[in-house]
């Protein structure tokens, strides 16, 4: 991987985290972890955080030591009485913030901005077409690729498409249901169970259920409409749940994929939920590297570059996948997947030779290229 740095003098970088979504404190461990470790050589960074209400504060380097997974304690951005203010024109880069005091004051010329944020108002699109209505360069995916890729049902459409193996599914939205209460119990049609309940817009597996007899859909139904008001009915795969991450290239090379699988290897949980992924819940394990064979490698490789382009993805995207004894199934594609030093997506990197910190700078740079 090339990571030499093109641009000789010092970049400022905009770190964004916390936002509206139910993946709030995930988002702040992840800016905790990218902050203690950019090379600061190379960028000056502005902390900024969105708290649950959507208000955009300036926070300090040490308000962000404390953020730290803990079960019944996810860390939050607090409410300071800043406000951020972005670029008035794509004419200026330059931030300002209203200080608690009501002055207002320049943070100065801003070069890019790194988006940590998961879920809804962060990786669906949102915040990058803010972002680009001013013309500030961001790391990962554009508007269309970021939108698709959150809404579950259209991408599965789009890669069924492009002939990328995924899981049968069925559809329901709220209000459907509340017009035909029998719906719930048609849902199933031409799925295999065990089936899995997705709220359509939600990551970190917020809302999912695993349901393993038609008695049981009623109630997965209400939890995943309290995500969302689409929610998706998917047939179970059986077969190993393996991750790969994939790297855009750089001008028109083809996309990277790191060298290496990951592999979720379940001894005694349903599925990967939220406590095991973040909480160190039991019953789960990780493989890494996972045991393939060359073969299959190759077959998840390809699959991932040819998910990574058709969805219109940039920057990074770590891809989820079963290995059946067909071949790949895909699962999902995270545009912007968990980003600690210790989640899959930079575990992935590393075990292909590049470390946390260059595979930060690697992801600037690609965006001040791009940009």
């Amino acid at each position: 991987m090339n990571t030499e740095t093109y641009w000789p003098e010092k970049r400022t970088v905009v770190l964004l985290f916390g936002g509206r979504s139910s993946e709030h404190g995930i988002s702040c461990v992840t800016a905790a972890g990218v902050l203690k470790s950019i090379d600061r050589n190379l960028f000056d960074v502005i902390p900024v955080g969105i708290t649950k209400s959507g208000a955009t504060v300036l926070l300090e380097e040490s308000d962000l030591t404390h953020y730290r997974l803990e079960a019944g304690a996810l860390p939050e951005v607090s409410e300071n009485g800043t406000r951020v203010l972005w670029p008035a024109s794509a004419a200026t880069h330059t931030l300002s913030v209203i200080t608690s005091d009501g002055n207002v004051r320049s943070l100065g010329r801003v070069d890019a901005v790194l988006p940590m944020l998961h879920g809804p108002y962060g990786e669906d699109g949102t915040v990058q077409g803010m972002l680009e209505l001013v013309d500030l360069p961001y790391v990962g995916s554009g508007v269309l690729g970021s939108a698709l890729c959150m809404d579950k049902h259209a991408v599965k459409t789009v890669l069924a498409d492009a002939g990328i193996a995924v899981a049968p599914w069925n559809t329901i939205t709220r209000s459907q249901l509340r017009r035909d209460p029998s719906l719930a119990a048609r849902v199933d049609e031409g799925l295999t169970y065990p089936l899995f309940v997705k709220p359509n817009r939600a990551g970190s597996s917020v809302g999912v259920s695993k349901v393993t007899s038609p008695e049981q859909l009623p109630a997965a139904l209400d939890v995943a409409f309290a995500e969302d008001s689409l929610v998706l009915v998917e047939s179970g795969i059986a077969g190993r749940e393996v991750e790969i991450a994939v790297l855009e290239g750089r001008g028109d090379d083809a996309p990277r994929t790191s060298a290496v699988l990951g592999e979720i290897v379940f001894t005694g949980r349903e599925f990967y939920d939220f406590e095991a992924k973040y909480l160190g819940a039991s019953g789960i394990e990780l493989a890494l590297p996972a045991d393939v064979t060359a073969e299959q490698f190759a077959a998840i490789r390809d699959a991932a570059v040819v998910a990574f382009e058709v969805a219109q993805c940039a920057g990074l995207a770590r891809i989820d996948f079963f290995l059946t004894d067909d071949g790949p199934v895909l699962n999902e594609i995270n545009t912007l997947p968990g980003f600690t030093p210790i989640s899959m997506y930079p575990q992935l990197w590393e075990h292909s030779g590049v470390g946390y910190t260059k595979l930060i700078t690697e992801l600037i740079e690609l965006a001040l290229e791009r940009g």
